[in-house]
């Protein structure tokens, strides 16, 4: 999946079948449902799952929690605008899977 297929997709109402946990929040973010984004990497271990979730939080407004998942994630705190950083991760993930 390329990154404009992803955004493409975000017109329906459920992320792509088969898509990672932490893809799968990034989807859920930009379609509005925080909450649901966060459940998804929540528990996640992962460095992908605690970067994604560190930006969840950052957007959110709760710096402190965000910095603890970036440092988790072995990541500085971001100071780019959140619109960038959910791009970068988005390419990240892609070019992952």
């Amino acid at each position: 999946m390329t990154a404009d297929e992803f955004k493409i997709s975000l017109a329906k109402n459920e992320p792509p079948a088969g898509m990672s946990s932490c893809l799968a929040a990034l989807w859920w973010d930009a379609s509005g449902d925080w909450q649901r984004a966060h459940e998804l990497v929540d528990d996640l271990e992962t460095r992908d799952g605690m970067a994604v979730h560190a930006y969840l939080h950052r957007k959110e407004g709760d710096a402190s929690n965000a910095d603890y998942w970036y440092r988790r994630a072995g990541r500085r705190f971001e100071k780019l605008p959140l619109e960038e950083e959910w791009a970068s991760l988005l390419q990240e993930l892609l070019s992952a899977s």
